[in-house]
């Protein structure tokens, strides 16, 4: 196999740390003068005859392509575009994005951790090639002497690419799924960047501009506003419960603007137009009332699975994704089977009678009932691995992208939010992205999801408005309450993401001190605050006339804090309590911030005419 190289002449230095060379220049030479290979279905290295892979640097920034040189059709698992020794501490923190919305991975390149409970690895049972944890779309390195050095990709139209590693290794590959290669044909693999440097929202702002090159972002401002159904009364919600909520929401709080109905009025996954029982055959008249009342109506859907009774299924077999022996690929056969109303079958996006369904299915849904906010659910088995596709040619990649092509195309002007989606693969595809687990009524999750949801805030703003899921502030078990701090935490957490906002609770119950809280975080800020680093302790929100301070304790003691303040003498007010904390210059130390608590500082510089 033939690799051909080219690239800047400053590039072809040794991989050894020479003198006055930093860690991550001595790690990104390594990497432009790292092996690639082509591995075939069988396992094997196509030999040197058979391929040429092309890397040409510009910068930054590397397109790659693959070429069969051969007489023969190469049946292609992956090609793997740079694989190295890393010669970094095993030490080295990282995080890597998950293929899918519910994995991410944090920890060393030594000992790697999972952030989310339902992993790629694990739950979703997505192989990882070499045996070496992997990541998907982009990984960082924070190097001890503060360097950073982030991989990724900067397109994902239609191969995944994978970051493999351990303690030595690195291992960057594009999945070719076993696709044939023509004789004389060629794939452009997805392009790909290697940036370094201390300031690790600049190399964000790098990472996303050169993303917006290739999948430019869905626009759809304001930042969406809203109630949902779920984290009240879950799939046993009724026309009632909607009713009562759109009637409390429009004569208190209109600025909640999109009332969701999530997943339970439907009679199974795929039937999505049928009667379900908790309506009684009037989905469609609840939502008209929504629009009556001066509210926009948005409704859940989870567009490319079925459950085996639905008639969806039965009617259409031929839509479904197949096993090796023609029969429509059950989920829970390679992976899972899903969470509800299972075990799902998955339509192909590939097939041009599916492509059709799904633009129509959003074309009734927006224009006849009126829905201008959708919440597609369940869309990693869209892009879901171990299939045979309609279209032979196609990665599982191709087929979720042209089936979300179809969805937006039926949507029309409509609000797409994505969730449980295979996060790269839904670039410039939908305007938000759920960017975390459920949420619920604990300490336990505010702080994990909390987590979740900072990890990913570099995304809001510059991908897409990131949805944090919805603000819960009721108490559900009154026997064991939460206490005020937690749900303080809680709130802080959510204006810290920037991102959308949707109230979870049942607002028919919403107490007066709790209403106030829940107002003031309309409208959001827009944009995430920004960290220093992965330890999320202290970030800032530059907003028009103020500096938004989000300070965090998720530690069972009490814990020493300290903002840096811009030039100039600042007014300091904590938005939560209204206390005017007073005026301040360079800095503020909270000396001992309280265990399991979190402040929001509105910091206001002090003028003359003050």
């Amino acid at each position: 196999m033939r690799i051909k190289f080219l690239l800047p002449a400053f590039f072809l230095f040794s991989s050894v740390l020479s003198w006055g060379q930093t860690i991550s220049e001595a790690l990104l030479a390594n990497l432009h003068n790292a092996q690639a290979r082509v591995i075939l279905a069988d396992g094997t290295e196509a030999p040197a005859s058979t391929v040429v892979i092309t890397r040409k640097w510009n910068k930054d920034l590397c397109a790659m392509s693959v070429k069969n040189i051969s007489a023969k059709p190469l049946s292609v698992s992956e090609v793997v575009v740079f694989d190295l020794q890393h010669n970094l501490p095993s030490s080295t923190s990282i995080y890597g994005e998950g293929f899918q919305m519910l994995s991410q991975t944090t920890g060393t390149l030594g000992n790697p951790e999972d952030v989310g409970e339902y992993t790629d690895r694990k739950h979703y049972k997505i192989p990882e090639p070499g045996g070496l944890r992997t990541v998907y779309g982009m990984l960082t390195l924070q190097l001890q002497n503060s360097e950073r050095v982030l991989l990724a990709t900067t397109s994902c139209n239609k191969f995944i690419s994978r970051f493999s590693f351990n303690e030595k290794r690195l291992r960057i590959s594009m999945d070719c799924e076993n696709l044939i290669l023509p004789p004389g044909a060629s794939w452009n693999l997805e392009e790909f960047t290697a940036t370094a440097g201390n300031d690790r929202e600049l190399l964000f702002d790098r990472l996303t501009a050169a993303i917006a090159v290739h999948h430019p972002r869905l626009k759809h401002d304001p930042v969406p506003v809203g109630w949902c159904s779920w984290y009240c009364f879950g799939p046993g919600v009724t026309a009632t419960d909607i009713e009562n909520n759109t009637a409390w929401i429009s004569n208190n709080l209109a600025a909640l603007k999109y009332i969701q109905i999530d997943d339970g009025y439907q009679p199974w996954m795929g039937d999505w137009l049928e009667t379900g029982k908790a309506f009684n055959g009037g989905t469609e008249n609840v939502l008209k009332e929504i629009k009556q009342k001066g509210l926009q109506p948005a409704i859940w859907v989870a567009p490319f699975i079925a459950s085996p009774q639905s008639k969806l299924f039965h009617d259409h077999p031929d839509w479904f994704v197949k096993d090796e022996n023609g029969q429509p690929l059950r989920s829970d056969k390679i992976g899972f089977g899903g969470w509800r109303l299972g075990p799902w079958y998955v339509l192909d996006g590939t097939h041009p009678a599916v492509q059709n369904y799904l633009t129509e299915l959003f074309k009734t849904m927006r224009e006849k009932w009126g829905c201008t906010y959708f919440k597609l659910d369940a869309n990693y088995w869209g892009a879901m691995h171990g299939g045979v596709h309609y279209d032979k040619n196609a990665t599982r990649i191709e087929a979720y992208r042209r089936g979300m092509e179809a969805i937006r195309k039926g949507a029309g002007d409509a609000f797409l939010l994505g969730c449980n989606h295979p996060v790269w693969a839904s670039l410039g595809l939908v305007h938000g992205s759920r960017a975390s687990m459920d949420i619920s009524r604990s300490w336990q999750s505010f702080t994990s999801i909390g987590r979740e949801n900072l990890l990913r805030g570099w995304q809001n703003g510059r991908l897409w408005w990131n949805d944090p899921d919805c603000i819960v502030l009721l108490n559900e078990d009154e026997q064991h309450p939460l206490p005020e701090n937690e749900f303080i935490y809680h709130a802080t957490n959510v204006f810290a993401t920037g991102g959308m906002l949707l109230s979870g609770d049942d607002l028919t119950k919403m107490t007066p001190a709790k209403l106030t809280m829940l107002k003031k975080l309309i409208p959001p800020a827009g944009k995430a605050a920004r960290f220093q680093n992965e330890k999320f302790e202290t970030g800032v929100t530059r907003m028009s006339g103020c500096d938004m301070y989000s300070i965090f304790n998720r530690d069972d003691t009490a814990a020493y804090r300290r903002i840096v303040l811009p030039a100039g003498k600042y007014r300091l007010t904590d938005v939560w309590t209204g206390e005017d904390i007073g005026i301040f210059e360079n800095e503020y130390i909270l000396a001992a911030l309280a265990p399991r608590s979190a402040r929001l500082i509105k910091a206001v510089k002090v003028t003359s005419a003050h």
